[in-house]
């Protein structure tokens, strides 16, 4: 019985630019790193960012999926990352559950989301 998700992976072409914008940009510490695959954990959940020699270019759908990062404060680190240089393509937002979300890509074009809960 399937009973939790352990990992996300994320394939790219280009896994120096996704690093520097996982690592660097958005302030996450990899687990480890190797010359074709990155790893950050959160507790039992890993975030893997790799190379893929099936996969070239930006995502070409990339609502397909989106990956979700739990922050205290969706405003701060909104203004964070703007300084930074992250482009949202919504901005933070109450949703009428009433938690936060904000929306933005990485430089590949996948979809990633600030997710502050209902206070």
């Amino acid at each position: 019985m399937i009973d939790r998700v352990v990992g996300i992976t994320i394939w790219t072409d280009n896994l120096k630019r996704l690093l520097i914008f996982y690592r660097d940009t958005l302030g996450l510490t990899p687990r480890s790193e190797h010359a074709d695959f990155i790893n950050f954990q959160f507790g039992e959940m890993r975030l893997n960012i790799g190379l893929h020699n099936r996969v070239t270019g930006s995502n070409s759908e990339p609502y397909r999926i989106m990956i979700n990062l739990g922050v205290d404060d969706i405003n701060i680190e909104h203004t964070r990352l703007m300084s930074r240089g992250v482009e949202f393509i919504r901005t933070p937002e109450q949703e009428t559950w009433g938690g936060w979300v904000a929306t933005f890509l990485d430089p590949d074009g996948n979809v990633l989301q600030l997710l502050q809960g209902a206070s």
